[in-house]
């Protein structure tokens, strides 16, 4: 007979609406713990307090199958330390029958032969992994169709792991969305030749891309036209902007690039100029620039100065103060000498405090200095 989970024990984990349903047709729950489970998983090294904590609902269930799956990673290649990991940050694993591994590890394989890298995807993505069976349809048709735009396999894997709903709907879905990105290439003077690698590098870098529908993506087009750019500079932001379909809306950057505006004293043809410089400036919302200009303003850095240098403002005000402090401990004035050093990663940043040092301590040449030789 059927024993259906109360509501409020999957409150317990945000994530149980996404727990295939099908997993726990066969499944009773007890407000005792599955003895056997908990034992298996103690074998497995896993953290069982963990799992009590934030999967605690997993070990009331039976049957469970934690020996037949740490088989089935073990036959990848997965280490002792590799099945632990996985185990105790997706203990739902252990509800997945021996079929519905095997499915998976049949589709997954088809995209992903090399075990060892499959083995990581699992360690670093177990839910995108150990899905529902009843997504085994839609996920065959979706790998058919991202092959057929001669997709390589480890981006369809990226993106299998990265945005697994994607996989899980009808592919018609991503077909709609998929053709809507194109012709908006096509219709920004893309080149047909870099379609390909273009739509690679897009999905890559946002993989949920794909689950927005079409008509976001050209409200943000037709926003940021009216406000000036031009058909090659949407084209420059559509393939440099990370989320630029998932994450924005006509009006939030509309106020966006009201504050920076006016924050920054400057005309509509300079902000363009700022943004196509530093399009993450899109990005953020008021709060968090206000914070952030104050911040430079409060280290003695002008206006101007940040118009010049706007990719200053992808950093947070913390890691500002604290390369101001460095350089300052060094004798080096941010306000005379530029704010580039400041910018980009830690390793960036490193390389060019490095230069600087460098530079301080090289000997400058007098020429008419007389040289040194014999007398």
């Amino acid at each position: 007979m059927l024993r259906l989970i109360p509501a409020w024990w999957c409150l317990q984990c945000r994530r149980a609406s996404l727990f295939p349903l099908n997993v726990r047709r066969c499944v009773t729950v007890s407000t005792a713990e599955n003895q056997q489970t908990v034992e298996a998983l103690y074998d497995l090294s896993v953290d069982i307090q963990k799992v009590r904590k934030l999967r605690g609902w997993v070990l009331h269930q039976s049957p469970a199958y934690a020996k037949e799956v740490a088989d089935m990673l073990k036959d990848l290649g997965a280490s002792e330390a590799a099945i632990s990991h996985i185990l105790t940050a997706h203990p739902e694993a252990v509800l997945c029958s021996p079929e519905q591994t095997l499915a998976q590890k049949e589709l997954w394989t088809s995209v992903c032969p090399n075990r060892k890298e499959l083995v990581g995807i699992i360690e670093k993505f177990p839910a995108s992994f150990f899905t529902s069976s009843r997504h085994h349809d839609n996920q065959r048709s979706n790998i058919t169709y991202f092959q057929s735009l001669n997709l390589n396999k480890r981006i369809i894997a990226k993106l299998m792991a990265g945005a697994p709903q994607s996989f899980s709907r009808p592919v018609e879905q991503n077909e709609d969305m998929v053709r809507t990105l194109r012709r908006t290439y096509r219709e920004l003077g893309g080149e047909e030749d870099n379609m390909k690698i273009w739509l690679q590098k897009l999905l890559t870098q946002d993989p949920f891309v794909l689950l927005k529908a079409p008509q976001v993506l050209r409200q943000n087009m037709l926003f940021l036209r009216d406000k000036g750019f031009t058909t090659p500079e949407l084209l420059f932001l559509l393939s440099k902007l990370k989320g630029f379909v998932t994450d924005l809306n006509p009006d939030s950057m509309r106020l966006t690039l009201a504050f920076s505006r006016d924050t920054l004293g400057c005309s509509e043809e300079e902000l363009r100029h700022i943004i196509l410089s530093c399009p993450a400036l899109l990005y953020y919302r008021e709060d968090i620039l206000a914070e952030r200009f104050r911040g430079l303003r409060d280290a003695g850095v002008g206006v101007r100065q940040i118009a010049q240098t706007p990719t200053v403002l992808e950093l947070t005000t913390q890691i500002v103060k604290y390369r101001i402090q460095r350089l300052e401990s060094h004798g080096f004035d941010v306000r005379t000498a530029g704010l580039d050093v400041l910018t980009g990663t830690k390793k960036d940043f490193e390389i060019r405090f490095g230069k600087l040092q460098v530079r301080r301590q090289r000997p400058l040449f007098n020429p008419v200095a007389p040289l040194k030789g014999d007398d």
